[in-house]
């Protein structure tokens, strides 16, 4: 994007999908999540978000940022980090999604997945141009002339090896169990730790509640659970069951 770009943000949004617009100089303009479709206008150059706020786990509403983004010309730009794994999302509504492998998909830090518009991957330059990005890794090891990759992968760089073995076995479970079995799951997990600390069921894995010493309490019973921006979050997933919930209720109040 060129100097000055408009980019339209949640508020609170991660700041690793905001910090690499504000150094090159884009105008950022923020927003609650759910106004987000609304704020999008002919002025709006880039809309850049989360599918799943980090913060607080607040789904995005997804086909309304697109169908917005369409209409006035904005290319699109999600960090799925917090939703690929539980939660089914269409990549081919946005110009890229990106998404960490270390969260839902179970998998090693050092791996990483991107998936381009074909109008971006044209766009887009190849800034780390190198062997594996060529269009046969294995015939760009020396040598001119340039020849990249005609799909996202030429904006690659060699692979983690040792993350990505492991990350294959993650993917595998993963795909065998199938997202909308693990979507169920987690979101009925997630429901019923709403519903022990008196909150109204919602649609993401993630939740968010004020519990006054929710990390000290958690803590002397063992159970992970992480605070952000100021509150508890807790986290739900395929290696969870009921009696997970329960025990995290029992210690904040039981």
């Amino acid at each position: 994007m060129p100097e000055g770009a408009r980019v339209l943000s949640p508020e609170r949004e991660f700041t690793s999908l905001l910090f690499p617009f504000l150094v090159r100089g884009c105008e950022l303009e923020t927003v609650p999540v759910s106004a987000l479709a609304g704020a999008i206008d002919d002025r709006t150059d880039v809309v850049a978000f989360s599918a799943v706020q980090s913060s607080d786990g607040e789904v995005a509403d997804l086909a309304a940022i697109a169908a917005a983004a369409r209409a006035h010309g904005a290319l699109t730009v999600v960090d799925a980090t917090q939703a690929v794994g539980w939660l089914p999302l269409d990549a081919e509504q946005f110009d890229a999604v990106v998404c960490s492998g270390y969260k839902w998909l179970l998998s090693p830090r050092g791996t990483a997945y991107v998936s381009l518009s074909e109008e971006l991957v044209e766009r887009a330059p190849a800034l780390h141009a190198n062997w594996w990005a060529g269009e046969d890794p294995h015939d760009s090891y020396y040598g001119p002339p340039l020849r990249l990759a005609a799909d996202a992968r030429r904006l690659d760089t060699s692979p983690a090896w040792f993350s990505w073995v492991a990350a294959e076995q993650c993917l595998r479970v993963l795909a065998d169990v199938g997202l909308e079995a693990i979507h169920a799951h987690d979101v009925a997990l997630a429901n019923r730790f709403r519903s022990g600390l008196g909150l109204p069921p919602g649609d993401s894995a993630i939740v968010s509640a004020e519990v006054p010493g929710a990390a000290e309490k958690l803590a002397r019973a063992g159970i992970m659970a992480a605070t952000r921006a100021g509150s508890l979050r807790a986290s739900f997933h395929l290696y969870n069951r009921e009696d997970d919930v329960d025990a995290a209720l029992d210690a904040l109040v039981g």
